[in-house]
């Protein structure tokens, strides 16, 4: 009677186990589908047997590991690759970018210095220099201005002066012509008188 009662003991201890390894198994298969890659090295390592300092490995487990982990790989690979074109697509409309950025850059330099400057007799120069060279000009026109006004009212002082003196000179030729014509007269009248009476002493 005692042999067949341990018979069932260890039967039934042998499907607890087998029920126990088969749920691990099953838990085991599950973390392998579902959990990261770490976690699923985690999960096999812990439900993993031990023998002395090993832990011995269910190949099943191992073979699904390693697909995983391939499959992680190539994965993160395609990324890997998708995100080098992105960089290396992106890079270059940067470059792209930075080179439109320079030719604008280049333009605005351009046009504020054209902006800023102005064409004189053919030159290019600032604003500010135009403007210097302008009242400088105007400056210069204006001493010139004011010294042909005053050559000109000094040259007609002069000749006002001078028509002046033509008119007193005239004044006097006319008073000395005038003087010299009555002298003349007066001469004429004597001679005339000093024939008149020569020709009345001939006469007696």
């Amino acid at each position: 009677m005692k042999l067949p009662q341990y018979l069932l003991v260890l039967i039934a201890l042998l499907s607890f186990s087998a029920g126990i390894y088969g749920q691990e198994s099953v838990s085991v298969e599950q973390a392998l589908k579902q959990e990261k890659i770490e976690d699923q090295f985690n999960i096999v390592i812990k439900k993993s047997g031990r023998y002395q300092e090993y832990k011995v490995i269910k190949q099943v487990w191992i073979n699904k590991l390693k697909a995983n982990v391939t499959d992680s790989l190539k994965t993160l690979e395609a990324k890997l690759t998708t995100t080098n074109k992105q960089i290396a697509d992106q890079q270059t409309t940067i470059t792209g970018l930075e080179e439109s950025l320079a030719k604008t850059n280049g333009d605005l330099a351009l046009v504020t210095q054209e902006k800023d400057s102005m064409s004189f007799f053919g030159a290019s120069v600032s604003k500010s220099s135009y403007k210097t060279i302008m009242w400088v000009i105007v400056g210069a026109l204006l001493a010139l201005l004011g010294f042909f006004i005053y050559k000109f009212k000094n040259s007609n002082t002069i000749t006002i002066q001078a028509k002046k003196a033509l008119a007193e000179t005239e004044e006097e030729f006319e008073d000395h012509r005038r003087r010299s014509l009555e002298r003349e007269q007066k001469v004429m009248r004597k001679l005339q008188d000093e024939i008149n009476k020569q020709r009345k002493a001939g006469a007696k």
